[in-house]
């Protein structure tokens, strides 16, 4: 039997066009694939969260981990991360002194991972990560709060905020500024761009002193960013 040449099988799948039915299986093929991704690493977590509250991950990049330090270093008390996401944030917040450093995620494959990378890192033992709802979260004891969310569930997490957040605390919020509350700090740019906000009595947020590095905020005269 004459063998086929190679050469001409590649040429020959190159110029040969997909019908509708190769198209259609084609899709439906990489539809379950990313389906099969999202049941697997995503799902488990939101199986128990209500559909309006649910919030998509997206690890946050080098930049704005950097940019939530410099707003949050040297702060006494606390430190949490709402929907924790891998722990980098929290493994990051340890290392510049942050302590203690807890992530809140309720994503089992994320809670894992974020635990695997404390571990890499020699910070098993000194971070904490929790796999819980960051809703149910009693905040009453923390100091120092980031949050990369959605801006739909970001009216409710205020309420949440000025409802249990201790006078003093401060939140910093990743990609999207809370809707109401004043900022005190603003840094970086675009999709790197994060909010400080400081909680004083009576859970409300407002503006306060300049922090030790910091640029004015455009519509806030004694707003101050690091």
């Amino acid at each position: 039997m004459e063998q086929d040449d190679p050469g001409e099988a590649l040429a020959e799948l190159r110029e040969r066009r997909l019908g509708a039915p190769e198209l259609l299986q084609a899709a439906v093929g990489s539809g379950l694939a990313a389906y099969a991704v999202w049941a697997l690493l995503l799902q488990p977590g939101f199986r128990r969260v209500p559909l309006r509250l649910q919030v998509p991950y997206v690890g946050a990049s080098e930049r704005q981990v950097e940019h939530v330090l410099s707003l949050l270093r040297g702060r006494p008390g606390k430190m949490v991360d709402l929907g924790s996401g891998d722990g980098r944030i929290v493994l990051a917040a340890y290392r510049c002194g942050l302590r203690p450093a807890v992530g809140y995620e309720l994503n089992p494959w994320l809670v894992g991972l974020a635990r695997l990378h404390a571990w890499r890192a020699g910070c098993a033992g000194s971070v904490c990560y929790r796999r819980e709802d960051l809703w149910k979260v009693n905040l009453r004891d923390c100091h120092n709060v980031s949050v990369f969310l959605a801006p739909s569930v970001l009216p409710l997490l205020e309420d949440k905020l000025q409802a249990e957040l201790p006078e003093g605390a401060r939140v910093v919020s990743g990609r999207f500024p809370l809707p109401t509350w004043q900022p005190v700090a603003v840094m970086g740019e675009g999709v790197d761009r994060v909010w400080a906000y400081d909680v004083h009595s009576g859970g409300s947020a407002a503006q306060a002193s300049p922090g030790p590095s910091s640029t004015s905020v455009p519509g806030a005269p004694s707003s101050q960013a690091s």
